[in-house]
């Protein structure tokens, strides 16, 4: 008799603890579960497990709140039932050994309480646990009827103690939500996207395009312009036929048409206006008397505002303006699209040097324009945070002058050399990684320690 209800206790335990694994299952599934694949598996299937488990998630905090309940329950009773028995178990084992039953008895509790906990915590928590955060729908489709039924029956616990723990929420000034927030953020989608292609589910160019374009609306227009240094304009006296030799010059089509200055621009003018004007009249008719007027935008509108800006006006160009009110540089609707999906180029653009160029493992000639994240992702060389905006930027601050060919300064493992300047600004520099172990052996060739800044 004392052998029969032995064994029944076991399995009235294996039953308890089967109860919490359910309950763990039901929560980890359905909270694992976005709303979007449960209804696409609802339109695909459309059984009964499927509307079962839309239904569950739709109410996820009550579902949530019986799960914790069922979790409670089980494991009390568990823990109330297990451990006599297991101890009455291991009593007579112990004794057998040649203990004596002083120490028998609290020995027996302790291995009861021991092997208890571990055998719940284990099949009854973390087994399902796992199950459900590695297969959340099959595991969500198996255990929802159940879990449903169980949060019906007792309803009445559940809706009182989630209904207390909902006012004491209220009370910190946070409104309590039924289901889960599915949207996401750009830098959640941003982290799925790089997590997908990591991972083979998304090929790297379509993961590269989609991480771009999740960027794109944190751009401002400071960083997507042509910096005023680089903009090629004409004067507004300048004549029609010196339109046109700048315009095979550079290979480009736009110019600013300023008075005197790029601080004064007059509007924008169109190479293929030029064609518009008799051949005989060119060199008498002035680029002003063709100037359309161009979009104004401020340094820092975002990317998005900045593309139907573009996508308005005309000539697909917009000047951007700094603080002062003075002339930062010109922005296209093509280095908007350049942001998202890289260079461009038609037959007509010459052929600059690529703003990234590896010349070897680990070492790279870059522009001075490259801002950081551009850089970073290019090299793997983050710069620091700081009050600038490029690679130069950071040169010239932390070098704290105008540099010459030659200059160097260390950042962390990373040795920065300027290569070229264009007058007063850093056109080109050499960028070198160098590991730590390397580093504590081997100099950088060419130093120069007189102009070398360490971090």
């Amino acid at each position: 008799m004392d052998v029969l209800l032995a064994i029944l206790g076991l399995l009235f335990v294996g039953v308890l603890t089967l109860g919490t694994a359910l309950a763990v299952a039901a929560e980890f599934s359905l909270t694992t579960l976005e709303r979007s694949t449960i209804d696409t598996h609802v339109a695909e299937v459309g059984d009964r497990r499927s509307r079962s488990v839309r239904r569950a998630h739709s109410t996820l905090s009550f579902q949530l709140s019986g799960a914790q309940v069922a979790i409670t329950l089980t494991t009390l009773v568990t823990g109330y039932v297990a451990e006599p028995l297991i101890g009455d178990l291991l009593r007579p084992v112990i004794t057998a050994i040649g203990i004596p039953m002083s120490v028998a008895v609290p020995a027996a509790l302790v291995l009861a309480i021991f092997l208890a906990t571990t055998l719940s915590m284990v099949f009854g928590e973390m087994v399902p646990k796992n199950l459900a955060i590695a297969r959340p729908l099959p595991t969500a489709r198996a255990v929802s009827g159940y879990h449903a039924t169980f949060s019906r029956v007792f309803s009445l616990l559940i809706n009182g103690m989630n209904n207390s723990a909902n006012w004491v929420i209220r009370k910190f000034g946070v409104e309590p939500q039924e289901e889960l927030r599915s949207a996401r953020s750009p830098d959640e989608l941003g982290s799925i996207v790089r997590s997908s292609a990591e991972h083979g589910t998304l090929d790297e160019a379509t993961a590269v395009l989609m991480d771009r374009s999740l960027r794109f609306g944190e751009r401002t227009a400071q960083e997507l312009m042509t910096p005023r240094v680089r903009v090629e304009s004409l004067a507004a006296r300048d004549s029609v036929l010196e339109l046109i030799d700048t315009a095979r010059r550079t290979g480009f089509s736009r110019f600013p048409v300023h008075g005197g200055d790029l601080d004064e621009v007059h509007g924008v003018v169109h190479v293929k206006q030029a064609f518009g004007v008799p051949l005989g009249d060119r060199a008498g008719t002035s680029v002003g008397s063709l100037t359309r007027p161009v979009p104004t935008v401020p340094e820092s509108l975002d990317g998005d505002a900045l593309l139907e800006r573009l996508r308005g006006s005309g000539l697909q160009m917009a000047l951007v303006v700094d603080e002062y009110g003075g002339t930062a540089g010109i922005v296209s609707l093509e280095d908007v699209v350049e942001e998202i999906i890289g260079d461009v180029r038609d037959e007509h653009d010459r052929r600059e040097a690529a703003a990234v160029r590896r010349t070897g493992g680990s070492s790279w000639n870059i522009s001075g324009l490259l801002r950081a994240d551009e850089l970073e992702e290019a090299t793997g060389f983050a710069m620091p945070e700081g009050d600038y905006e490029t690679v130069a930027g950071f040169v010239l601050y932390r070098l704290g002058r105008i540099p010459a060919p030659g200059d160097r300064l260390q950042q962390d493992d990373w040795t920065l050399t300027v290569t070229g300047m264009d007058r007063h600004r850093i056109a080109e520099l050499r960028l070198q990684y160098r590991s730590p172990e390397l580093s504590s052996r081997q100099p950088v060739a060419n130093a120069e320690p007189q102009r070398e800044v360490s971090r």
